[in-house]
């Protein structure tokens, strides 16, 4: 890793997990897809290749982003907030799918009054959540 590299990690708070969230965000339309978390590794790698790099927390595995799926996130911009603990990533998401759950945002439940409600209407299945491989998404 060069000091450029290296630099820009250490500019990042991490939390006692030596985690960081990110938010994936649709470059085009501005639309947040997910939310899912990245380690030191992930970022690099994310930095490195291009596309998106995430650190799935159940598995505790590092995972490349639509690696089995196909929907892959290519990176367009990379943010850092004021604070330095949270990553913006603007992507463009192949496919149109970000979710495992076969829809284009992982943000499909809204408050209605006091209750979740699925956002069917607006945030409808695009492709069968079965064949998601659940360990590859946030």
């Amino acid at each position: 890793m060069n000091t450029a590299s290296a630099m820009l990690l250490d500019a990042v708070k991490w939390n006692e997990h030596g985690l960081v969230p990110a938010i994936a965000q649709d470059a085009t339309t501005g639309e947040v897809l997910m939310l899912a978390y990245m380690s030191r590794e992930a970022l690099a790698l994310t930095v490195q290749t291009g596309d998106a790099h995430y650190w799935s927390r159940s598995r505790q595995a590092l995972w490349k982003k639509g690696e089995t799926s196909g929907h892959i996130q290519h990176v367009r911009e990379l943010r850092l907030d004021c604070d330095g603990d949270t990553v913006l990533i603007k992507v463009e998401q192949v496919g149109g799918v970000a979710c495992h759950t076969g829809r284009r945002r992982c943000f499909y439940n809204r408050l209605v009054d006091g209750a979740w409600v699925l956002t069917g209407d607006t945030d409808p299945v695009l492709t069968s959540p079965g064949k998601f491989p659940t360990q590859n998404d946030a």
